[in-house]
């Protein structure tokens, strides 16, 4: 366990670094999609390559998958506050899933890239970013389309009630501590 507590003590004191340092930039001019790859490659670019390479492999291991995508949805999660998303809808997750498949992939090619200044890898990253911005786009043409419209009317309407987690514990897949006094019998699901 301590090891797994160290790298994601890593991990959380790379995004408090990520954060403050994206804070200090002006990114008003830039397209929201740069705003996103500059995030990401400031991220990586403040990661020590080899901590990063070990604690992918023992996030790697079946006993401690959780904590690894716990520390990738971290990483999504960070750099969309940092980037001032104010969504507390649907938009919160699928923002967030969307950026933790890009930044997952694009951390295991960092690994393996030894190109000058990783260029391979912010190439790759902008391939990851591009592909996100043709399935937007094919979403919004299916949702424009009278059919597509009226095929969702009905999921759509029960995901409008989907709403953000109102505080930072409160994340998907935690589990609230028990409180003793309201809490009396088995834990309901």
């Amino acid at each position: 366990r301590s090891l797994c507590d160290w790298s994601s003590d890593v991990c959380s004191s790379d995004l408090r670094a990520m954060e403050a340092a994206l804070a200090g930039e002006d990114l008003s001019g830039l397209r929201f999609r740069d705003r996103i790859a500059r995030a990401v490659r400031l991220r990586l670019d403040l990661a020590d390559r080899e901590l990063v390479r070990r604690g992918a492999t023992l996030f790697a291991l079946p006993q401690h998958a959780a904590e690894g995508a716990a520390a990738v949805w971290a990483s999504a999660d960070a750099i969309w506050r940092a980037l001032g998303d104010g969504s507390d809808d649907l938009n919160w997750y699928t923002r967030r899933a969307r950026l933790a498949a890009v930044y997952g992939s694009t951390v295991l090619y960092w690994l393996g890239d030894d190109s000058p200044d990783h260029q391979a890898t912010w190439d790759f990253l902008d391939r990851r970013i591009e592909g996100v911005m043709a399935f937007e786009k094919a979403k919004a043409a299916f949702l424009g389309n009278p059919l597509g419209k009226a095929l969702l009317a009905g999921p759509l309407k029960i995901m409008e009630r989907i709403r953000a987690p109102k505080q930072p514990d409160d994340l998907p897949g935690r589990q609230a501590p028990r409180d003793p006094v309201r809490d009396t019998g088995p834990r309901a699901f």
